[in-house]
């Protein structure tokens, strides 16, 4: 029978079911969503109908209750307001679980891009042999942060994990009694999460999902692309941020980094825990059964807080003499389930994921220098008395050859003395959970050779003064530090120390690439390109040097933040690009959308190695021509002015303050981190995280960090009569080709009618305009572009779900600018009716929620 398209089997599995499932949940027996699920379809319409004839959120929320609920009084009208929230928020928790249970049926989980495919292809052109020798090097290596993007609760994910269970099977039963739970779970934290909370939330994750899918798509691969025999290396591993992460976080501290790391120690552990319960039950065999049970209880001791010798080591050991028993003694019976737990052991260790310590180089210098001032107080002669009027050369060079310890009692600021005790606890973690454990430091905001080096230093003095087992990660975010980057690492591949230190390393360096920052400094294109060619260049001078540099991508959700299609980018790097491994930051509702299921994280990881090696397997020559990258170049200069000087407009920052949600992202309970780095009380552009900076744009339905700039730089090629380069680059760079498809999923998440009454207000409309301009005409030139008649015409079953998702929650962003104009009415009145003003900042704040986790991608 053959396959029916992707958009039909979407329309079947997700679609229809929805409508179902949805009907379902507006005759629950409860009075308040019986009454709310009359209503919302109602104000659906409205809202419809009114942004079709012009009218204005405001407008349309009044000629609702007008037209349907005239004798409401005021108070009972913000109440059926909030009800209309908390519905929304629960039918896109609806559709998110029915998306899920579809995922593998509208989703070919054997087609293009899989490792099925992979090995197909690589077989008909006789590469398994090339794709076995670059499997036993490439890795990717996927790394959950701990920002704040993910607004569900433990409960209610949990509710989400089994109705798209029960949606799976078809239970009407369960589904029924599920979503009556759904009714009644309340979505909204009482409290902010410390760093801990938001670490055990995503070690859920490891848990439950990634576990099994690492160890599935790992035993493929050994069992089907390398006939079942040993790969030393891991292909697939996890990183780790929640709890490490302090870049502008002052609740990370070095007991919590120990206690997240103790944490995913136990949480390995009891996954083997429960393995080998399960394989206790089937190896009731002579010989081996006492030895599996003697494996349970080291195990249990361990989970139960109990003295246990057992190391990773003899885990490994033992079960590999158990399966070669079972082979020899006991006709291999079970002998895949043993050899399946002995690949999770090796994927896993007992650390579970690497724990990544990061913070900022401006924060380090502070630290550093309290260090250096201390030791020379103290008489130490670590540091010469001269050390700060040294030159930053001879500095550097101080560092490099340092030696000895500095001792922490004499350290009196506590800011100085928790950053050096995080250092002790990365040496602490080591040796409780393994190297792997937490090996790897990045310094955000990298701009010199000597952020390096003071780290490398303070890491040597502090707690690793024999041997360096932890690998320094600079981190270039801004347009500049991207372009000041190689000359930081030709220096300091030029020290012969850090050469040394590299070199016990594996000849290998990572560098860590922000694209979020990137684009809030540069806009879209810019920032993509300067990362290109930033990689470019960092992999020459590495290469040059006999280094082999490890990228690993600073990526948000959204287009805007260097997500989309994020396989798509990576197959279409070139052989300019060092690729030996793929590393990606993915977060918050990105987690839950694109590795939330077991079968949608297998499908993703499958992408994300793929694409990876589809460059080596490849016959296509992706470098780009001299004329393709005179092209990029022209563009990407060309968008970058255009967005400089947006950024530079007097009403930027104040549009950004007054007329988004921009300041009630500090107010929500979502994450444990501050929504700004500075403590500057007005708001400053380079202080801005750049998730709020992003989430604000796309709460407006504006989107314009992903866009802006880039129909202004078409616009002169189409001027000039010269449009067919463009073209040409478009129809012959896949680099071009994956931002140009995930700028336009960025313009189809975008909704002007929304907000079209700020183009007449006499502070912001010509501003407004000139955002709605740009839009409009970045729209028509992608179209000219592609050839496309609508945006995302290749991809009709993505386009259908984000029409699906901006339908339900279109009441909830009309909503939301209904409030921020009623904030705005009565902030001017006098006196100020503060708690109408904060019955409004609530509205606001809970409609965030829906929004965001609707669009799985916005921040």
């Amino acid at each position: 029978m053959s396959t029916q398209p992707k958009i039909t089997r979407f329309n079947q599995n997700v679609l229809s079911k929805y409508q179902i499932y949805n009907s379902i949940f507006m005759t629950l027996p409860f009075d308040s969503i019986t009454k709310t699920g009359a209503l919302l379809p109602l104000f659906f319409e409205t809202c419809q109908k009114g942004f079709a004839n012009n009218e204005d959120p405001t407008t349309i929320v009044n000629s609702f209750f007008k037209k349907y609920q005239a004798r409401r009084s005021p108070k009972s009208q913000i109440n059926l307001l909030f009800r209309f929230i908390q519905y929304i928020e629960r039918q896109v928790v609806l559709f998110d679980a029915i998306e899920d249970a579809a995922f593998p049926i509208v989703n070919n989980m054997d087609g293009i891009g899989t490792l099925r495919s992979l090995k197909e292809t690589a077989t008909s052109e006789n590469k398994l042999e090339i794709l076995q020798k670059y499997l036993e090097e490439f890795k990717v290596r996927i790394v959950l942060t701990a920002h704040p993007t993910q607004f569900y609760p433990g409960s209610v994910l949990g509710i989400i994990t089994d109705l798209t269970e029960a949606i799976r099977e078809n239970d009407l039963f369960r589904i029924n009694e599920l979503l009556a739970q759904l009714g009644k779970t309340p979505f909204f934290k009482q409290t902010k999460p410390t760093p801990y909370d938001e670490a055990v939330s995503l070690i859920w994750y490891l848990e439950h999902v990634f576990y099994k899918s690492f160890g599935t798509v790992y035993d493929y691969i050994q069992q089907n692309i390398f006939d079942g025999k040993h790969i030393d290396n891991d292909i697939i591993n996890i990183g780790f941020w929640p709890g490490g992460d302090r870049d502008g976080n002052p609740f990370v501290t070095p007991e919590i980094t120990l206690k997240v790391a103790a944490r995913l120690r136990e949480t390995i552990i009891k996954n083997y825990y429960r393995d080998i319960r399960g394989l206790k039950r089937k190896l009731s065999f002579a010989g081996v059964e006492e030895r599996i049970t003697a494996l349970e209880v080291e195990l249990y001791k361990i989970i139960t807080h109990k003295k246990s010798s057992l190391t990773v080591e003899y885990l490994t050991a033992e079960l590999k003499e158990i399966k070669e028993a079972i082979i020899e003694k006991h006709q291999s019976l079970y002998v895949s389930e043993v050899n399946s737990l002995l690949n999770k052991i090796h994927l896993f260790g007992f650390h579970f994921s690497t724990l990544d310590i990061r913070q900022d180089s401006r924060e380090h210098a502070k630290v550093f220098n309290d260090m250096v001032n201390v030791s020379i107080e103290s008489g130490s002669d670590v540091f010469p008395k001269n050390y700060h009027s040294l030159a930053e050369k001879d500095q550097i060079k101080i560092l490099s050859t340092i030696k000895g310890s500095v001792d922490l009692s004499l350290i009196s600021d506590k800011d100085t003395l928790k950053a050096l005790k995080t250092m002790e606890a990365i040496k602490t973690i080591q040796q409780t959970n393994g190297e792997k454990a937490a090996n790897r430091y990045i310094i955000s905001n990298n701009q010199t050779t000597l952020h390096v080096m003071q780290l490398y230093a303070m890491l040597k003095l502090v707690a690793f003064h024999d041997k360096l087992t932890v690998d320094v990660a600079p981190l270039f975010e801004t347009i500049t530090d991207l372009e000041n980057a190689p000359s930081v690492m030709e220096d300091l591949y030029s020290n012969p120390n850090y050469m040394a230190h590299l070199k016990a390393r594996g000849n290998r360096q990572t560098i860590m690439l922000g694209f979020s920052d990137g684009t809030k400094d540069g806009g879209y294109l810019m920032a993509n390109w300067a990362i290109y060619k930033a990689k470019e260049l960092l992999t020459e001078m590495s290469r040059k040097f006999d280094i082999t540099v490890i990228f690993f991508d600073g990526r948000g959700g959204p287009p805007a933040r260097g997500g989309g299609k994020t396989h798509n980018f990576y197959a279409s790097l070139g052989p300019t690009i060092e690729d030996k491994e793929v590393q990606l930051t993915i977060q918050g509702q990105t987690i839950s959308s694109n590795f939330g299921t077991l079968d949608s994280s297998q499908y993703n990881l499958e992408q994300l190695i793929s694409s990876g090696i589809h460059n080596s397997l490849s016959d296509k020559d992706l470098r780009m021509t001299p004329e393709n990258r005179e092209v990029m170049a022209q563009l990407s200069k060309l968008s970058y002015e255009a967005y400089v000087d947006f950024k530079a407009h007097p009403k930027f920052i104040s549009y950004l303050e007054h007329m988004s949600t921009l300041k009630f992202y500090a107010k929500t309970n979502i994450g444990s981190r501050p929504s700004k780095r500075g403590k500057a009380e007005g708001l400053v552009f380079e202080d801005l995280r750049a998730i709020p900076f992003v989430g604000s744009w796309s709460q407006l339905k504006q989107n314009v960090p992903g866009f802006f700039g880039v129909g202004t730089a078409l616009k002169h090629y189409e001027d000039i009569g010269e449009f067919d380069k463009a073209q040409h680059l478009f129809q012959t760079s896949d680099f071009f080709k994956t931002l140009i498809e995930n700028s336009m999923m960025s313009l189809s998440k975008s909704f002007f009618d929304l907000t079209k009454y700020m183009s007449e207000d006499p502070e912001y409309g010509a501003f407004w305009n000139l955002i709605y301009s740009e839009y409009i005409t970045t729209k028509r030139l992608l179209l000219k572009l592609t050839g496309y008649e609508e945006l995302m015409e290749e991809e009709p079953a993505g386009k259908a779900s984000i029409s699906v998702r901006e339908s339900i929650v279109l009441p909830l962003l009309t909503i939301q600018q209904y409030a921020l104009k009623k904030i705005q009415e009565l902030e001017k009145e006098e006196p100020r009716d503060e708690a109408q003003i904060e019955t409004y900042e609530k509205i606001v704040m809970r409609s965030l929620f829906g929004n965001i986790n609707a669009s799985r991608n916005s921040a």
